[in-house]
């Protein structure tokens, strides 16, 4: 089978090719690793955080490397998959390459879109090695990782399709993006490698995170959906007042989506903003 390189994919994309990288962590089924918090209970105090952190693989070419990427993710402790419109599955080959972690599988949730996938998501990661316009600012994972931690809301880890990577409409959906540091003259890593590496990061993080103080009086994380009603609320309001053009709308919307991703919102001002725009669009007399 031809190998499949795209220049996009650093951290999620490596086509055809991630067979035989993946066949190859199949062959390694009796590999002993060490789990340094095995002997404590520091294993059972990651399950409340890992409950929240959903793998979002998006539009995959490849069933086996869905059964790969669900290895990764069992052996770091995570169990929630959720699959964005894929090729195939279920699969035979998703379960051979699972090597075990056929479970995974079996609870992991399909769903036809990207925006399907966050619903009820406060934090969105999206994983990408190319820059894009009026993106969020870019993290290198493990940083992502020390983030994700201390962060108290649901939680997506987001990858691409092995030979185009995400799109920049589901880019947008995404809150944070981040970048694994490969060799620049051979950036190619397969979806299921890139998988393994941030749920490592995340797991090295959550192991020893030195969570800082609780905010006092913060209130609770905006969810996807309250953000996405939030924008659609500004467009009419913007429409409606004759500030956004619909023949020539520009970049309005992609500037408040990137604008309300770095601001990391309250649901408590996500209504004070409604309520404002509510009251600009119907004005007391």
């Amino acid at each position: 089978m031809n190998a499949s390189v795209s220049s996009d994919i650093a951290i999620g994309n490596g086509g055809e090719e991630g067979n035989s990288q993946s066949a190859a962590l199949h062959l390694q089924s009796g590999l002993a690793m060490q789990s340094r918090d095995s002997t404590s209970a520091a294993a059972g105090e990651l399950v409340p955080l890992f409950s929240r952190i959903r793998v979002v693989l998006s539009h995959t070419s490849h069933p086996g490397n869905i059964g790969a990427a669900a290895r990764a993710m069992k052996t770091m402790g995570l169990s929630r998959l959720v699959l964005v419109n894929p090729r195939s599955f279920p699969d035979a080959q998703a379960d051979a390459m699972a090597a075990g972690a056929t479970d995974v599988l079996s609870n992991a949730r399909v769903v036809e879109s990207l925006s399907a996938a966050l619903a009820g998501t406060t934090l969105a990661i999206a994983l990408t090695a190319r820059r894009r316009e009026l993106a969020a600012p870019p993290m290198w994972v493990k940083d992502a990782a020390t983030e994700l931690v201390t962060h108290a809301g649901e939680i997506a880890l987001v990858f691409g399709n092995e030979t185009s990577g995400l799109s920049n409409e589901e880019l947008t959906l995404c809150g944070r993006w981040a970048m694994i540091p490969v060799d620049a003259e051979f950036s190619s890593l397969n979806v299921a490698a890139a998988v393994q590496i941030v749920s490592y990061e995340v797991r090295q993080a959550a192991v020893d995170p030195g969570l800082p103080p609780a905010v006092s009086g913060a209130g609770a994380l905006a969810s996807h959906d309250d953000v996405e009603r939030l924008l659609a609320h500004f467009e009419q309001a913007a429409l409606g007042s004759g500030f956004l053009d619909p023949a020539s709308p520009k970049r309005l919307m992609l500037r408040l989506r990137r604008m309300f991703g770095r601001a990391v919102l309250e649901r408590e001002e996500v209504a004070i903003l409604r309520g404002l725009l509510a009251a600009l669009e119907n004005p007391r007399r």
